[in-house]
């Protein structure tokens, strides 16, 4: 599967799950019902997923966790903030570089129509 046609699902199961439940909700609630719906298309996704930081060739657990991973190739980024910040950006490029990735969605359910709450973060 191609990492457009991933994202493709990820924003129509995002945009399903906004038009269901609005803005308002905690992140995991967000999370669960995305998760779901993507669940429902056949598509394998994980929450939470561990992501260590490697240092020194060395595996330390820091507490970062992946809100979802999505057939292993792309990482999503779930907030429910007034309006997504440069810090949020960050932490996905972090995400996808520590994961070594290439795509990760940074999608903010807190905004009145999806689309403008959804950014697609390439690494490299």
């Amino acid at each position: 599967m191609e990492l457009d046609e991933i994202s493709g699902q990820v924003i129509g199961a995002a945009i399903a799950v906004h038009r269901e439940l609005g803005p308002g909700l905690l992140e995991s609630a967000y999370e669960a019902c995305l998760k779901y719906e993507l669940a429902q298309q056949g598509l394998r996704v994980e929450s939470q997923v561990p992501q260590p930081v490697i240092y020194k060739g060395i595996h330390l657990d820091c507490g970062y966790r992946l809100d979802l991973l999505v057939e292993d190739l792309v990482i999503i980024e779930l907030k429910t903030v007034e309006r997504l910040q440069p810090i949020h950006d960050a932490q996905l490029l972090t995400y996808l570089k520590l994961k070594k990735l290439r795509l990760g969605l940074l999608i903010n359910f807190n905004v009145p129509i999806l689309k403008h709450g959804i950014k697609r973060l390439l690494n490299g």
